[in-house]
Order: structure tokens, then sequence, then C-alpha cells
């Protein structure tokens, strides 16, 4: 089967408004908050998004559905580099196949040192981070919980030293058209083959004809206070703050289940965005291909972060660390 191959028009210049009154600040805040706005929107300045052409091609090759982009995103973005994110946009050559029959491997892989998938537009979904507490990997401070900035745009997404723009939440740009009252369509495809989905999938997952909602997570911010480590309350600021309750949303640990969709009938394992954390799944429900892979960072830092802050080479003052409002989910 020939590849298909989508040229985009060049995504526009962008311009970032400055920062809004205290007034608005604190009514985005709340609606952050709510999960209505992604906190990426607090962003302020003037900034210009580099002007380069989409290009991305699918296909199938033997068993694999392959996936070639120069990561270009076919939308808008934010300005790069910014205070948060010191690095500039630039065109790669990225190659990622994935089985076209995949299979469940009875267990669950956690993603960190993988991208956990590639959007339809050949940006790839990369949730964690490569930052941690003094270094200690025990700790890994997440992208999307509010607590640092990493220089995010309204895409939820940011650049790495090398150029590559890739997304840590709710692509907004990615999903022009959504509906409420109708599924998803698939936005990309995970490492290890099955489809991603964004919010929206059937309320009975063995029935095409029931009525639509929005996924829901399991995971929720661990109770108390940590063992270790930083010390202090759970607050959702590292990726070990949040634990996953069986039967607490529609989805797995994996933020994924098995169900028909509009384009498998029959039924296929998939995963969806959801509108709270984690928003791109942390884990794989089947055996991720190494053309997704990483691989770990070295020291404090690695592909797709700027230098930790200050703040994260000592432990967080008294009252812990100012926080952001949440944000990455649904805009």
């Amino acid at each position: 089967m020939p590849n298909k191959i989508h040229r985009h028009a060049h995504h526009r210049i962008v311009e970032e408004f400055t920062s809004p009154p205290l007034v608005d600040q604190k009514r985005r805040q709340l609606v952050t908050g709510l999960g209505l706005l992604p906190a990426a929107l607090m962003l302020s300045g003037i900034g210009r998004a580099w002007a380069l052409s989409n290009r991305v091609s699918i296909g199938t090759e033997g068993p694999y559905r392959v996936i070639r982009s120069n990561a270009i995103p076919d939308h808008d973005t934010g300005r790069f580099p910014n205070p948060g994110n010191p690095n500039a946009i630039t065109a790669q050559d990225l190659s990622f196949r994935a089985p076209l029959q995949p299979a469940r491997a009875g267990r669950y892989t956690i993603g960190k040192g993988w991208n956990f998938g590639v959007a339809v537009n050949g940006v790839p979904f990369d949730p964690f981070t490569a930052e941690f507490w003094l270094g200690d990997r025990n700790w890994n401070y997440d992208a999307i919980a509010g607590f640092v900035d990493l220089g995010l745009d309204e895409n939820n997404a940011h650049v790495q030293p090398g150029g590559k723009y890739h997304y840590h939440g709710w692509p907004k740009g990615l999903i022009r058209a959504w509906s409420p009252n109708s599924h998803s369509p698939i936005i990309g495809w995970a490492a290890d083959g099955f489809p991603i989905y964004a919010a929206y999938g059937y309320a009975d997952p063995a029935d095409s004809g029931s009525p639509i909602k929005a996924m829901t997570s399991g995971w929720r911010v661990r109770q108390g206070a940590r063992q270790g480590g930083p010390g202090g309350s759970h607050d959702g600021r590292f990726f070990e703050d949040w634990e996953w309750l069986d039967g607490k949303g529609d989805l797995d640990r994996a933020n994924g289940r098995q169900t028909v969709t509009p384009e498998f009938p029959n039924g296929t394992y998939a995963y969806f965005l959801t509108e709270s954390w984690p928003v791109i799944p942390r884990y794989f429900a089947g055996t991720p291909d190494r053309s997704f892979r990483i691989g770990p960072p070295s020291g404090g830092h690695g592909p797709g972060m700027r230098p930790p802050p200050r703040g994260m080479h000592r432990p967080p003052p008294p009252g812990g660390m100012h926080r952001r409002p949440p944000g990455g989910g649904l805009p």
C-alpha cells in the first residue's frame, strides 16, 4: 500500500497577547482549574513561531504501520524560544513503526523513556519530563500539573534542545473540530500499535448505538505525605504523586479500554486522551516498538527539556513551590 503524503500550508506566525489584567487572570485561573482551559494560555509576552512546512507520511510496510515526519506541526504554535524553553523549532527526520495487528501484553509498561505515540500530523506525544527532584529519578516532575514552568504553548507542547516540537498535554491545535455528540476521531497511533482517540467515546464500549460521553480517567492524587524524597504532602507535582484506582473511571491504568469505534466496528483496544490527568497515557497496554524509544536521560535533564530550574536542585521551601494553575486538559 503506497504511503499517503500530506503537505500542509505553512503554519501562521502567531502573536501572543500581553498579560491580561489581574481580574481576568483570576477568571482564567478558575476556568483552568475546572479543566476548561490549558494552563499554557497563561503565557504572556509577544512571540512568533517558525513559519515552516509540515510533512508527514503514513503507510504500511509488511506487518507495520510506518509514520515518517519532520515534526513540524500543521497548526499555530507559541513563541519558541521563550523564558521557560530556550529552544527553536527545527525540522526533524523522524521514522516510527508500529504493528498493524497489535496485541495486549498482559501487563502494563510505564512509558518513561519513550514517545508514547505520534499524532496524525507527525508530532510525537511525549508526556514525561526529564526533570527530577535533586536528580533523584524516583521523583519525576510532571509537565502539566502546574508547578513548573517548562515554556509550554497553548497546545501544551514545547521544544527539545535538538529542535523537536512535542506534546505533553492536550494538543489544542491538532484537534480542530470535536463534538460531544460524536465519537472522537483517531488522532494518532501509540508505540504499541493501538489507536489514540481524543476525549469522546461510547458509553457502552460494546455498543456503537449507545450515548457519547467524555472518557474519564481512574487516576487521582495520592492522599497523605510522601515517604522520603522531597517530603511534604502529595500534590501532583511529581508523577509519583499519582495513583490509579480500579473502577474510578472508564479507562484502565493505561488510559485505554477494549471498545468498538467507528474505525474498528468489531472492536479494538484503544487509548483516549482525557480532560483530567494524565491527559496523554503514561503506560502501554501492549509492547512498544523500539523506534519510539527515547532512552533514559543523563543527569538531571535530557532530551526535550531545558536544564532544570534552580528550584529543582534544592528542596522546595516551606509550604512548597509556587504553583501555577493546573492544565493540559480539554480547552
